[in-house]
């Protein structure tokens, strides 16, 4: 065990003096920001868009004008309403040099037609045909006024009917489903958050711990593995090499959420540091260090089989693309996270940790039965996988020349 925290210590070392690392250590989370802002900025220009003045005139003959203007009052919309005589032959040539820009013509025959021509600009809100609708209640007044309907039978006609769903409980208030609304919504963020959290810890060690690939082939090709070996055994190299990469993507996720989180409790109105500090993080973070672990194990014995990182055969290239092998699963889950692939794919040992913590991120219950078997599959896995790498890393850290082939890191196993 001393000689594998030795050999985790020169791992950090020689990576923390690497510039190459130290730059990516810091270049990612500024990415991370970067997208975060970058998004924010068409969020606001698609708001501001929605917020022009509209200028809409009116070529009135009914007289109504004053209570188009209360009306639009009313509800609050962004007009700026004006009377205007122009002929509706005149309105296309009008528009041509505007923008944001309707006209409405309000004529004798609309009482008894129902048509209502309304002129728009090529640049005009792509919801103002939706919106014109709200002057359809002054124009309903008026033509209700002209056949002579009381005050009492405008109303009655007037007023709109309502459907509700009354269900054999109470119905809620407004309050209370706005209450309950807000609530469902907190609940939603307490999962999500945790879940998110353990996850981008999952791919910031994972991805670090990629690197073993590079580090076992390196020392190959600079041929000094034979004095390496010389002073410990190929077993406490390979799990000095897990442990420190372990040590080096934990130093990656602290800088991240370092630098990032202050930037997301600026952006976003969410207490985040509530909704983090939950005993459910434990258990997430326990899943995502069982996955790196999983992952390591291959990486580090598969990559004791490659001469060189640019020779590295479409075998290796494979076992490159695991951790992203959740993928696959996203859609399933998202649509149903009890379902059989949600289930199929939290039982496979490569896919279990992505899955596993995109499901328990959605549910609100946990299956606790399916989250013991799935650790136990993860822990039986990594065990066996860790002695299989053992074996190819024993044999392959001391082949030269050429990658080796995957018949050939069976008969190793076999060995």
């Amino acid at each position: 065990m001393r000689n594998s925290l030795k050999v985790a210590k020169w791992e950090l070392k020689r990576n923390l003096k690497n510039k190459t690392f130290v730059i990516g250590l810091f270049l990612t989370p500024v990415i991370i920001i970067g997208f975060m802002i970058f998004g924010t900025l068409f969020g606001d220009s698609d708001e501001s868009h929605e917020e022009e003045l509209t200028h809409v005139f009116v070529n009135d003959q009914l007289g109504v004008f004053p209570q188009l203007q209360e009306t639009i009052k009313q509800v609050g919309f962004n007009w700026e309403l004006q009377e205007t005589n122009l002929e509706q032959s005149e309105v296309e040539k009008k528009l041509e040099d505007r923008e944001h820009t309707a006209y409405i013509f309000v004529q004798e025959q609309v009482l008894e037609q129902g048509n209502i021509p309304v002129y728009t600009s090529d640049e005009i809100n792509p919801f103002f045909m939706n919106q014109v609708q709200v002057l359809e209640s002054p124009l309903q007044a008026m033509q209700m006024a002209q056949l002579g309907f009381s005050e009492e039978e405008m109303a009655i006609v007037s007023q709109r009917f309502n459907f509700e769903d009354v269900r054999a409980e109470s119905t809620p208030s407004t309050e209370e489903s706005e209450a309950a609304d807000e609530a469902s919504s907190e609940d939603l963020l307490e999962r999500i958050v945790p879940g998110a959290f353990a996850g981008f810890i999952m791919l910031s060690i994972v991805f670090t711990g990629m690197a073993i690939f590079q580090s076992a082939s390196q020392e190959k090709k600079d041929k000094i593995a034979e004095i390496i070996l010389s002073s410990l055994t190929p077993g406490e190299l390979m799990q000095g090499k897990i442990f420190g990469y372990f040590i080096l993507g934990l130093i990656q996720s602290v800088v991240s959420i370092a630098i990032v989180l202050p930037v997301l409790l600026w952006r976003i109105d969410v207490p985040v540091l509530e909704y983090l500090l939950v005993p459910d993080v434990i258990l997430l973070v326990m899943i995502a260090i069982l996955g790196y672990l999983l992952f390591a194990a291959v990486f580090v014995g598969v990559g004791a089989t490659m001469a060189d990182m640019t020779t590295a055969g479409n075998f290796q290239g494979m076992v490159m693309m695991l951790p992203f092998l959740p993928f696959i699963f996203i859609s399933p889950v998202l649509s149903d996270p009890n379902g059989l692939m949600a289930q199929i794919g939290t039982y496979i040992p490569f896919t279990s940790p992505g899955v596993l913590l995109l499901r328990l991120s959605m549910l609100e219950e946990w299956p606790w039965v399916e989250i013991f078997i799935s650790l136990a599959i993860l822990v039986v896995s990594i065990w066996v996988f860790m002695k299989m790498a053992g074996k190819i890393f024993k044999v392959g850290i001391l082949m030269y020349g050429k990658n080796a082939t995957p018949k050939e890191i069976w008969r190793w196993l076999r060995a």
